[in-house]
């Protein structure tokens, strides 16, 4: 039995899903994945499907009946990973941006490095991004900074989203409140665990892009996260957040 577990949503990620499984299962810690899928028409659950006949108990799919954002397929695998004990809870994307090694650092954060959360950073040693044109490194970059102005947080990337969770941040926050679905999702969690002072920690690494599949990144995505922020910081000056 592992005392962690890796949510990873998927919508289309047919192309990488299994090697991503394969990837974290290699590793020397044991890790178990909870694969949240929002009905991919691609049939990325019925290849997790698959792959459980091989993994068994070390691998979970849950599927939802349709798209439903980023935030929600998180709050939704936050809370089995409760229900189920595990101790540490990751987030990670399926497409490779994510190195599936770094989880073992994220997990010495947290575990041994005294961190109640663990970032996977992109910008705490500079800009370690490979493969994005300059004008989303830049975006990405910037709104970060726009965070950190606004929210008053001392993390250099706000927008992570390879990430791990000690189980008593996830059993503090009120998960039925978080209002967002997109990116700003992971600016609300970060911003929640440090309103009720819980210790953050940013873990060095390097973020590729996705060589397979497509991105979901939209504009209504940068608009909730744009505007969201300035709600955030509204909600904790009057005590609603």
């Amino acid at each position: 039995m592992s005392n962690s577990i890796v949510i990873i949503p998927t919508y289309n990620e047919i192309e990488n899903i299994e090697s991503i499984v394969r990837a974290v299962f290699s590793l020397h810690k044991p890790f178990h994945i909870l694969v949240v899928d929002d009905n991919s028409p691609d049939k990325t659950s019925d290849k997790v499907i698959e792959l459980q006949k091989e993994f068994g108990s070390q691998l979970f799919l849950e599927k939802r009946e349709k798209k439903a954002g980023l935030g929600t397929a998180y709050v939704f695998g936050f809370k089995w990973a409760l229900a189920k004990e595990y101790d540490f809870i990751f987030e990670m994307d399926a497409d490779f941006s994510h190195n599936p090694a770094d989880l073992e650092k994220l997990y010495e954060a947290c575990h041994f490095g005294g961190g109640e959360i663990a970032i996977g950073s992109r910008y705490v040693t500079g800009v370690n991004v490979v493969n994005w044109p300059l004008s989303r490194v830049l975006m990405s970059y910037f709104a970060s900074y726009y965070v950190k102005k606004i929210t008053g947080m001392k993390i250099h990337d706000a927008t992570a989203g390879f990430m791990c969770y000690n189980r008593k941040v996830l059993e503090t926050i009120n998960l039925d409140k978080i209002k967002f679905i997109g990116y700003a999702f992971q600016i609300e969690m970060k911003y929640r665990a440090y309103s009720k002072k819980f210790k953050i920690v940013e873990v060095p690494i390097i973020f590729t892009d996705r060589t397979k599949g497509e991105s979901k990144m939209s504009n209504s995505i940068i608009k909730e996260a744009v505007f969201g922020v300035i709600s955030l910081r509204i909600s904790k000056f009057f005590n609603r957040l």
